[in-house]
């Protein structure tokens, strides 16, 4: 059985009612539903947020709300598609087995890509305890760019989750400060235990990239 993904758990009710006067609006006005900021200026939007906010309000997650609901919109409009990803196939992309410049297929215009449970692992707030990535919302933006967000620490039994979005072109000699490879665990015995580590948002960016270059050969699932 395929798990939950995030887009069931917090929008599988609501999307019918939700999303298509959205993208009535969209189209009436003529704007790109990629670009965020005409996306953020609909009434249906931001009484979306306001619904979706809890009633002890956001704080600073005001913006990852926000984008939460951007990428699930396009998530939605494109078909709602996963693209899986099992272990050995994560494994080849982070150890660059799998080539990054070139695209395999045509991938969705926007989708949630799965990993597989544990595998990869980031610190969301700095110096904070890691967290397990589930996936990431992939879509491209205007300009040539990238919109990642990853899904971390999401749980059925767990009343939330993290979301960390990085925004921008693919990454050009990228690289760690202290010589060790790209997406290489910093957790301890996690190289033993065969984790990978994000330990930063131009990583998250990258890998956005690299998933965004195969996802039209992998196999996917609408729900």
């Amino acid at each position: 059985m395929p798990r939950p993904t995030p887009f069931a758990m917090v929008f599988e009710r609501i999307a019918e009612s939700a999303f298509p006067p959205i993208r009535a609006a969209l189209e009436q006005d003529r704007n790109h539903p990629a670009d965020r900021d005409p996306f953020l200026l609909l009434p249906e939007v931001t009484t979306l947020l306001h619904d979706l906010r809890p009633a002890e309000g956001v704080g600073e997650g005001m913006d990852q709300l926000v984008a939460l609901v951007h990428h699930a919109y396009l998530a939605w409009d494109a078909g709602t598609i996963t693209v899986p990803l099992p272990p050995d196939r994560i494994t080849d992309l982070l150890d660059g087995r799998v080539p990054a410049d070139q695209e395999v297929g045509e991938p969705p215009r926007a989708f949630y890509a799965q990993f597989h449970e544990l595998q990869i692992w980031a610190a969301v707030l700095e110096g904070g305890t890691p967290e397990p990535l589930d996936g990431c919302f992939i879509h491209s933006a205007p300009g040539g760019t990238l919109r990642v967000l990853g899904i971390f620490g999401f749980r059925l039994d767990r009343a939330g989750f993290s979301a960390v979005e990085a925004v921008g072109p693919k990454p050009l000699d990228l690289h760690r400060a202290d010589g060790s490879p790209l997406f290489s665990s910093i957790l301890d015995g996690g190289a033993a235990g065969h984790f990978y580590s994000l330990t930063g948002a131009e990583e998250l960016l990258e890998l956005g990239w690299r998933v965004r270059a195969i996802a039209g050969d992998a196999a996917v699932q609408s729900r």
